[in-house]
């Protein structure tokens, strides 16, 4: 699928919520169309903006417990994390212009 490196249910802690910069977390699965459109725009913003973010994906068929967790009931769900808290949820494709206008407080 994407190239953003893949989070699951054991390493969501260490790798998202404990981190010390904004980390987008893309749930997506196989089976998901809108995912596949969601996927190389992801790519995109996390070559050009990884210095300021993290990007990360989670398979929501083999992590059940955080979707469930977070409440992730439709994908592409993209949810930014901060300081351990959901900052921002996007639900849904989108394209890039709407996704980095949704993320431009994250990426100044």
């Amino acid at each position: 699928m994407s190239n953003l490196p893949a989070v699951s249910d054991a390493s969501f802690e260490a790798d998202v919520l404990k981190s010390d910069k904004p980390v987008l977390v893309d749930f997506w699965a196989e089976w998901c169309g809108p995912c596949r459109q969601v996927s190389p725009i992801l790519d995109e913003l996390a070559s050009a903006h990884g210095d300021k973010m993290g990007f990360v994906a989670m398979n929501v068929d083999e992590n059940p417990v955080t979707p469930s967790t977070y409440r992730v009931t439709g994908i592409p769900t993209l949810n930014v994390y901060q300081g351990g808290e959901v900052v921002k949820t996007i639900v849904g494709a989108r394209p890039k212009a709407a996704i980095l206008k949704e993320l431009e407080g994250f990426l100044a």
